[in-house]
């Protein structure tokens, strides 16, 4: 489990993820991985097309087109009611990351929240992220640990959990795409965890869904293992994967690491998305994770939000992330 009382404040590291496919002193396979990390700002929109990933600039035009074309936005990690010198105002930032949402050139169709709206589960925590969202388009939401944690997500089910399974799962249709919301935040056991019953509801949903349709998964906790050492994967997501094997585009998108990391493996695409909030250290450049106090002027550099798009004529995911800073940076690797 991510703890978030402690606060590194080591200055973001230079180093990033090594992609020479070799095991590191860590015990880490960095083959596959795919790193786009947000030290110092990221402005790269992925396009992946049969399991091969390219890139663009920030701020280029999309290629392909058609009038079933459309985009969303990724916002992750708020942690609404956090007032530590990592960020003594989370609010402000949140509302710099809306404001970035409005002046995009082209408007979203929704927004998703993939967890720790919260820090504390307080009602006055959730009262201030509704009063910031309440104007947006339609939000989807998923729990982080934060949203959980005090009482089992009693609150959070209340207030985002009509109409979901269980412990607030649920799947919808838009335009084309199959999306499935997963909660694996509530059976924490160091690392996130799915549980049997909503794995079984899973394998229901998408039963009937076509092979050919484009499916985006979204849960808080990495759904791959991005570092277990400080519980950055879910035990149990195999057995999700096996159910999602024979689609031929599958987009995952997670948060609860504050940074941004990549990964394809066969059909999958891996996404975690930067914090609204605070960023935190590169899997294992620290003792442990937590939130990472960075320079004031170089804060919004390592906040910030993303933008997927989905180009109905090729059945494939564009994926943006931006900084609040709005600096551009790319550091990649390829998948080996």
């Amino acid at each position: 489990m991510n703890d978030l009382h402690g606060e590194a404040t080591a200055n973001a590291p230079e180093a990033g993820v090594s992609v020479n496919g070799r095991v590191s002193a860590d015990g880490i396979d960095r083959r596959g991985f795919l790193k786009c990390m947000a030290w110092a700002g990221t402005g790269l929109v992925w396009t992946f097309a049969g399991g091969v990933p390219t890139s663009r600039a920030f701020g280029e035009g999309a290629r392909g087109g058609g009038g079933s074309d459309f985009s969303f936005v990724q916002i992750s990690d708020s942690h609404i009611g956090f007032n530590k010198p990592a960020n003594t105002d989370v609010t402000a930032t949140l509302q710099k990351a809306l404001a970035k949402i409005d002046a995009a050139p082209q408007t979203p169709d929704f927004l998703i929240h993939t967890g720790d709206l919260t820090h504390s589960s307080k009602p006055s925590e959730f009262d201030t992220l509704d009063q910031l969202l309440k104007s947006k388009r339609q939000v989807f939401y998923v729990p982080g640990e934060h949203d959980t944690s005090v009482d089992d997500g009693r609150i959070y089910l209340e207030r985002y959990g009509k109409g979901t399974k269980g412990n607030g799962w649920y799947s919808f249709d838009h335009k084309g795409v199959h999306f499935v919301g997963l909660n694996n935040v509530v059976q924490l056991e160091g690392m996130g965890k799915l549980g049997q019953p909503q794995i079984d509801w899973l394998k229901d949903d998408l039963h009937g869904v076509k092979s050919s349709t484009p499916v985006v998964v979204f849960a808080h906790i990495p759904l791959w293992a991005v570092y277990p050492d400080w519980g950055w994967g879910t035990s149990d997501s195999e057995q999700a994967f096996a159910a999602l094997k024979r689609f031929g585009s599958v987009t995952v998108l997670n948060g609860h690491i504050h940074q941004v990391m990549q990964k394809v493996e066969g059909n999958v695409k891996f996404h975690t998305a930067m914090s609204t909030a605070f960023p935190q250290p590169a899997p294992g450049a620290a003792p442990s994770p937590g939130p990472m106090k960075v320079a004031a002027e170089r804060l919004e550099s390592v906040l910030g939000v993303t933008d997927v798009g989905f180009v109905a004529q090729r059945r494939e995911l564009a994926v943006v992330d931006a900084t609040l800073s709005g600096q551009n940076a790319q550091s990649s690797g390829s998948a080996s």
